[in-house]
């Protein structure tokens, strides 16, 4: 079937109950980066490790993210936007509920890494909208709306994230996740419809190999350099080195077999242009300074006892996460 004739089976459908599966679906994904920030010391204490550990398992969940995003929006145009996007809802249940069964940080490390799938949750919630919906206007308040609650459910998440954690322990956290995701699968199943505006184009696989080992390697070597903040070691200092070498000599195979692919994931021309890489930088500098600070670093050394002002986790939500999840 041509791309160019292949019409969304969601024309016909309501787009209101369209968006409300799909504003599931971004809750359910936005709990498993936000819900967390105020029940991390919790989760350090109760799985008997420290600070940098428990971060170290944040850090590998949007790691998994980010990679599982360089690639499943568009194998969804090939293969359909509603089946990947159920799948991505079925594995952050299965991940929730290992996590949530946790005997220990390295379970915790698997049920974060598999809910990392669900990364590209809200922009193929967004490419789903925008095949069913066609009129500007009516698109634009719909993507503020979605994209609003993937800033912070209102910060609703981070008070009941507080909340669950100091009266019932993080696990019950990874519950509601698992509940959530779960209702959100339902929804998608039943309120959205299936399109493919690439059914019958291949996959892009040797360089979708390359761009996850370039980024992959990039994120791992800049997680080792930070190691490098609390003494100089010749060791660390090596292997963040050999990560950047990795990804430099991935990307530049990537940037190959793009050049000579018939259908590549990512045309070479857009790579050159500005206008390409000014979003990308603007995401990673925010996501590499306020989200980190404001969803990592305060929360876990307000609730710290020494050094730290031994807040819990309830009213630490209240004052830092919760006022500026609102605002957004």
């Amino acid at each position: 079937m041509s791309t160019l004739t292949y019409e969304s089976k969601t024309t016909g459908r309501s787009v209101a109950a369209l968006t409300a599966a799909l504003l599931t679906a971004c809750i359910a994904f936005q709990l498993n980066a936000s819900m967390l920030s105020p029940a991390l010391v919790t989760m350090g204490n109760e799985l008997h490790t420290d600070q940098a550990v428990i971060g170290l398992s944040q850090t590998w969940f949007f790691t998994a993210a980010a990679l599982f995003s360089l690639f499943l929006p568009r194998l969804s145009d090939i293969v359909g936007r509603k089946k990947i996007l159920l799948g991505m809802m079925l594995m952050m249940a299965v991940g929730s509920v290992i996590a949530a069964m946790a005997p220990d940080i390295t379970w915790l490390f698997v049920g974060r890494i598999i809910q990392g799938v669900s990364g590209p949750t809200v922009p193929l919630c967004l490419i789903m909208l925008r095949s069913a919906v066609s009129d500007p206007r009516k698109y634009g308040a719909l993507m503020g709306l979605i994209t609003a609650v993937n800033g912070g459910v209102a910060g609703v998440d981070s008070f009941v994230g507080g909340y669950f954690a100091e009266h019932y322990g993080f696990r019950s956290i990874f519950w509601l996740m698992v509940v959530l995701a779960v209702v959100a699968a339902g929804l998608v199943a039943v309120l959205a419809g299936e399109s493919k505006p690439a059914v019958g184009t291949k996959m892009d696989w040797p360089g979708v190999f390359f761009i996850v080992i370039a980024v992959g390697a990039l994120l791992t070597a800049l997680n080792e350099a930070s190691k490098l903040v609390s003494g100089f070691s010749p060791g660390t200092l090596a292997l963040a080195t050999a990560l950047i070498a990795v990804a430099v000599i991935a990307f530049f195979g990537f940037w190959t077999v793009e050049k000579r692919s018939r259908q590549p994931m990512v045309e070479t021309a857009h790579l050159r242009q500005r206008s390409t890489w000014a979003p990308l930088l603007t995401t990673i500098l925010t996501m590499t300074g306020v989200f980190a600070v404001i969803n990592g670093i305060v929360p876990a050394y307000v609730q710290a006892t020494a050094p730290g002002f031994g807040v819990g986790p309830t009213e630490m939500s209240l004052i830092i996460l919760t006022p500026y999840a609102l605002l957004g």
